[in-house]
């Protein structure tokens, strides 16, 4: 597993890549050079994971629960070292994690499951659906990362406080395939009295151009 780090102040971003993108990911599709002024003036840092989604959801040849297992196992790294080796980098205990497409998916679940660990969520055209990558097998490990149930079935007051606490920021495109995917999202956090920012964008939406535009915006 490798991450990829810009800058050394400011408050940190942690970047998830999209379906199957690597932790050079934003680099290439110049994401980094996107947040240059942020970066070069330390107002943020970024930091940049790698994904295990061809390990994971998108790997048709183990089982569906296989594939869950081994997306824990990434949540278990992510929340044991990615986040430690930030809070190592920075003073600033405010994380903001983002991500585009399934990148988004992995920003949000790990805020809303790990909402005390953020301050931040940026979710670029996301989903938040994973039950068509698992061929029809459901159980809890699915159930509680699969945010679309688990955030409908949420009653805990506490960590609704606690979701409620950060900064979320839902971004789509007018054509955004995604759209009805952040509509219901943030139908269920309106019912769960979590504040949000559910933003749409003129056009298409769902590409690194927008995505650019869009984490300068609400980076901030």
């Amino acid at each position: 597993m490798e991450l990829l780090a810009f800058g050394y102040a400011g408050i940190p971003i942690l970047a998830f890549p999209s379906s199957m993108g690597r932790y050079f990911e934003w680099e290439d599709f110049k994401m980094a050079e996107a947040l240059s002024h942020q970066l070069e003036n330390g107002y943020n840092q970024l930091i940049c994971v790698d994904s295990v989604d061809s390990e994971s959801f998108y790997n048709k040849h183990v089982d569906p629960f296989v594939r869950i297992k081994r997306y824990q196992q990434y949540e278990a790294y992510i929340i044991s070292e990615v986040v430690p080796f930030i809070r190592e980098r920075s003073e600033n205990g405010f994380i903001i994690a983002a991500g585009a497409s399934f990148g988004a998916y992995h920003a949000s679940n790990m805020v809303f499951k790990h909402p005390h660990l953020f301050g931040k969520l940026i979710a670029l055209s996301g989903a938040f659906d994973i039950k068509s990558f698992m061929d029809g097998f459901y159980n809890n490990d699915v159930y509680f990362n699969n945010p679309i149930d688990y955030m409908s079935g949420l009653g805990d007051a506490d960590m609704i406080k606690a979701i409620d606490a950060n900064s979320i920021v839902l971004t789509i495109g007018e054509g955004d395939p995604c759209k009805e995917a952040n509509f219901s999202m943030s139908r269920i956090l309106d019912a769960k009295g979590i504040s949000h920012n559910l933003d749409m964008t003129p056009g298409f939406g769902h590409d690194w151009p927008f995505w650019r535009d869009l984490i300068r915006k609400h980076v901030a």
